[in-house]
């Protein structure tokens, strides 16, 4: 049986994506061929591997094609999801050798979990998680679909994050209680480096130390 990867997205992210394919299937003794795959690219390869358009990666011959979305956005990435699964590619998901994972972490699929991700204990998570280089989530947290991590967020303990959230680099969130958590609503984007001490509503965007919102997202 021929299976074949395709990493979406040939940028910055995707080419940080590709070690971690290459090194999970080398473990699983998975010997099958990988390429990038990018709408519109000017390279025809990339870090030595093909880039193959949309269509070119549909009709090369195989019984099975499996896809990991590596781009940040949510809505491209969402648009990229429902895309593949139209044309019968699996997802398949991602994870570096050293992240760390402890008990009763449920987490859906499509994900990528990159180099010293650390999940901890009795954890939720939804569709197409993205974890960037040494992010982390403490215990009791729920994190919705397409939720998106830049390096090195902290979120601690009793934590809500809505669907569509972005976390940028470096932001710290403050745990939450058991009967209050603090939550991060649908769509929120967190700055680069901040400090959320308090709830973020929906749609709204923060900054700062401690974090307050400069603006509402599209």
């Amino acid at each position: 049986m021929k299976t074949i990867y395709g990493i979406y997205g040939a940028g910055g992210y995707g080419r940080e994506v590709y070690p971690l394919v290459r090194e999970q299937l080398k473990n699983a003794n998975i010997d099958s061929e990988i390429y990038f795959v990018a709408d519109e690219s000017e390279e025809n390869q990339i870090n030595g591997i093909d880039v193959l358009s949309f269509d070119d990666f549909e009709i090369i011959k195989a019984d099975e094609k499996k896809v990991t979305i590596a781009i940040a956005d949510w809505h491209v990435r969402k648009k990229l999801t429902e895309k593949c699964k139209e044309h019968g590619f699996k997802l398949f998901d991602v994870f570096a050798n050293n992240i760390v994972k402890m008990d009763f972490v449920d987490i859906k699929e499509g994900y990528i979990l990159s180099p010293f991700t650390c999940l901890t204990s009795n954890i939720s998570i939804g569709k197409s998680f993205h974890a960037n280089i040494y992010s982390y989530v403490a215990h009791d947290c729920k994190i919705g679909d397409y939720v998106t991590f830049a390096p090195g967020v902290k979120c601690n303990g009793n934590v809500i994050i809505e669907d569509y959230a972005y976390i940028g680099t470096g932001a710290i969130i403050k745990p939450g209680s058991k009967n209050k958590p603090l939550v991060i609503g649908q769509g929120a984007v967190i700055g680069m480096g901040a400090v959320v001490t308090k709830s973020v509503a929906p749609g709204v965007t923060v900054f700062g130390n401690p974090a307050k919102p400069i603006g509402k997202t599209k």
